[in-house]
Parts: C-alpha cells; sequence; structure tokens
C-alpha cells in the first residue's frame, strides 16, 4: 500500500493490486475506442516523421495507438468505390480504394484491435451533401443498383475475410442521414428529405441488400447505420424510426461541436435515442476539435464552441465530451475523424491544406495532449492500476468517477476513481 501526503485528506491512501481485479464500468461493460486513420499508410509511404507528447519518435504509429499510453482497441476505414481525386478538387486524400482498404485493415487485425470498415459507396466524399453514385453504377436503374450494392458489398467483404481483414464493424454508408447513390455529381433527385416520404422506400431498399451481404459474409460483424444529424434531435428519431425495416445493429453519429450545437444538444439526442431504441447502442464514428486556425466560414462558432482553439482548449473538448458521453449508458464507441493528420507530406502529395483538427500538430509533428485524454473513454478495463507515490506527478493529472464526472481536485471519498485512464482504489485507513 501507498499513502499519499501533502494535501490530501488525512484517509485517503491507494491500494495498489498486482493481480486483475473484475471491475465492471456500469456505464458499459465493452467500449471501442479509435479514428478514422485512412490516411496513415498515405503518411508512412512518403516517411513523415511521427513524434510523441515528449518529442520522442514513434517507429509505428499504429502500435502506438494501441499502446498503455493511448489505448485504443479500435480502428476505422473509409473505402470508396473507384477513387476518383478528381471529384474533390483533386483531393490526394481520395485514395482509398479495395486493396488499399485490404492491407491496412489487415495491419488493424493483426495488431489486435476491432476493425470498423466505411462503405462510401462512391467514387469520392459521400457526406450528407454529396451521396453522388459512383460513376460506373450512375446507367443503373434501381433495380439494377440494389443487386449492384449486394453484389459490391459482397465481393468487397469476401475478399477482406479472404485476407485477414474481417470486419468487426461495418458502416453501410457514410453519413446518409439525406440517403445515398443520388445519381451523377450535382443531382438530389433521390435525396430523402424528413418532412416527405419520397425516395424513402428506394433507399430503404438500397440498405437492405446493402445490410443482407454483410449478413451473408460476415455474421458476427455489427452493422451501422451512421448519420450526422445529432445536432437536431427530432430529424435523428425520425430517421432511425423510419429505418425500422432496415436490419442494423449499432446507431452511428457524427458529433463537431461547431455544425452540431453544444453538449447538450447532444446529450438530449442521445437520451431520446435511448428511450426510442433501447435495443440500438449508440457509437460517436466521427468527432475532432481544432487545435489552431479554426476556419471563419461555414460554423458559428460563438455559439456552440465554448473551447479555445489551442492544444489545451483540444484537450479540454475531448474531457468534455467524454464526461458527457458516460452519462449515457447506450454509448460504447468513440472515434476520432483524421487522428493521423501530420502535415501535407511532400509536394502535398497526402493533404492539398491543414484541417487542424488531428492529434499530431502540423509543424512539429509531435502528440497533441488530446490523444492522451481520450483513454479515459475506455473507464471499463478490468485492472487497478498502480500509481508512484510521489505527489508531483499527479498533480497534472485529471481524477473522473467512474460515471466520468470529472473531479475539481484529488478524490476526498473512498472509492474507484479513474485517473490516467485507470481505475483506482482509494481507501479510508
Amino acid at each position: 500500500m501507498i499513502t499519499f501526503k501533502g494535501g490530501w485528506s488525512r484517509w485517503a491512501r491507494v491500494v495498489v493490486f498486482s493481480f486483475l481485479v473484475p471491475l465492471v464500468n456500469p456505464v458499459q461493460a465493452q467500449r471501442y475506442l479509435g479514428g478514422d486513420i485512412s490516411l496513415l499508410p498515405q503518411y508512412e509511404k512518403y516517411d513523415v516523421p511521427y513524434y510523441d507528447g515528449d518529442g520522442q519518435k514513434i517507429d509505428d504509429v499504429l502500435q502506438y495507438m494501441k499502446s498503455e499510453a493511448v489505448g485504443w482497441n479500435a480502428q476505422r476505414v473509409r473505402l470508396f468505390v473507384n477513387p476518383t481525386p478528381s471529384l474533390d478538387y483533386d483531393d490526394p486524400a481520395i485514395c482509398q480504394d479495395l486493396d488499399y482498404v485490404t492491407a491496412l485493415g489487415r495491419r488493424i487485425k493483426e495488431a489486435g484491435m476491432a476493425f470498423m470498415l466505411d462503405f462510401h459507396y462512391s467514387d469520392s466524399w459521400a457526406d450528407p451533401a454529396k451521396q453522388w453514385t459512383p460513376v460506373a453504377w450512375q446507367s443503373l436503374s434501381d433495380e439494377q443498383l440494389q443487386a449492384k450494392i449486394y453484389e459490391y458489398t459482397r465481393d468487397c467483404l469476401m475478399k477482406l475475410v479472404e485476407a485477414g481483414a474481417t470486419p468487426d464493424f461495418i458502416q453501410t454508408g457514410n453519413e446518409i442521414s439525406y440517403g445515398m447513390l443520388w445519381g451523377e455529381k450535382g443531382t438530389k433527385a433521390n435525396h430523402c428529405y424528413t418532412n416527405s416520404d419520397a425516395n424513402w422506400p428506394r433507399f430503404i431498399a438500397l440498405l437492405q441488400q446493402a445490410v443482407k451481404a454483410c449478413r451473408e459474409v460476415c455474421p458476427e460483424a455489427k452493422v451501422i447505420i451512421h448519420t450526422e444529424r445529432a445536432g437536431n434531435t427530432s430529424m435523428t428519431v425520425d430517421i432511425y424510426k423510419r429505418l425500422a425495416d432496415v436490419d442494423y445493429d449499432v446507431i452511428g453519429l457524427s458529433y463537431y461541436p461547431f455544425w452540431h450545437k453544444q453538449l447538450s444538444v447532444l446529450s438530449q439526442t442521445l437520451d431520446e435515442l435511448a428511450t426510442n431504441f433501447p435495443e440500438k447502442p449508440v457509437q460517436i464514428v466521427e468527432t475532432a476539435y481544432h487545435y489552431q486556425w479554426k476556419p471563419t466560414t461555414g460554423v458559428t462558432w460563438n455559439s456552440f464552441s465554448i473551447w479555445k482553439d489551442t492544444p489545451e482548449g483540444q484537450a479540454a473538448f475531448v474531457r468534455d465530451l467524454i464526461a458527457e458521453l458516460n452519462k449515457h449508458a447506450n454509448v460504447n464507441g468513440l472515434y476520432w475523424w483524421f487522428p493521423e493528420e501530420n502535415g501535407n507530406g511532400p509536394d502535398k502529395k497526402v493533404i492539398t491544406g491543414w484541417v487542424n483538427r488531428g492529434l499530431w500538430d502540423n509543424d512539429t509533428h509531435r502528440a497533441l495532449p488530446a490523444l492522451y485524454e481520450l483513454k479515459a473513454f475506455l473507464g471499463s478495463e478490468t485492472s487497478v492500476r498502480s500509481l508512484t507515490s510521489d505527489l508531483s506527478s499527479l498533480t497534472s493529472e485529471t481524477w473522473y468517477t467512474l460515471q466520468g464526472q470529472r473531479l475539481q481536485s484529488k478524490p476526498t471519498r473512498p472509492g474507484i476513481y479513474i485517473h490516467g485512464g485507470h481505475k483506482v482504489l482509494v481507501v479510508s485507513e
């Protein structure tokens, strides 16, 4: 046992165990923490250096993400049908074809991490405003599209399985709040509006065929339906009610505070999803926040983003987000979007301009504090870890309750707490 001195209550001490204790976080027994690392192989291809928070060179970024310092246990990767950078301003980030994803997926599985596959069903970025049908599919009728999405999904999954890259989670579409496979670039003829029943039967039929392929090839995988209306509670609930005839397992949400409003709105959305879909766990499959140079157009910073655009502000967002998510028992996944952002690469061969929402500094290539804050989301690990008796080493750490509530100071009552991403048992004398 180690007794702490210097400002702690008389009774407070930490019990250090050398064996595993079966502790279960009442919030969630199994949680998934990771990021969408779809461009990591490109940074590696061009030898872009990565350093940890202390400036030490990282030889294998994927393994470092899994290490105790970071603690991730899952990763997400996007897949385009025929990646076509010219469809989005010659964006080199649009490069993830099936061979690319198979190789990265196999690495993720070999690292012992869960693998989330994100089907874009497009040749370019598929988001709520851009759900363009792949060029090779644009001449197909709706019935032929249903057959095509089934065949394509099946064939992709079969290749992944054969290569040892079986997905654990499969998104049948990316941010499909308004449907998908609308047609050629620029058309919205097949757009799904929540105030109209038009086009919903078509959308549902496409999803059903995609899910059919998932069930046949990867029966153990969990199917995710991913939307990005977390800032509009009623619309989010309405979308999933309309998809009642689709066989899926997980509700996937994007949450960016500069687009999807304050955390209190996210909280309301999560509560309503729990009430209306109690059997469906929720995963935040995309989130991020700027650590510098926020854009000045297209977002409403003053209303919804209360964190500074600094490394410390980004870390504060992570802490506050996790504290909120830990209040919702239906949430079991959290993924950072583009955590591997690390500059442009030589001659802008990886990305053409900084996004400034990654977890490495684009200038110094060093890990940002937010990377290390994220592991607090995994409050369900089953071991009680030891801490040094040197009190000075504890002053920079943050303490949380098992429910994710951040403490203002060190614990003043006996109990189990989260400290540095680990459970710590504090007992009375």
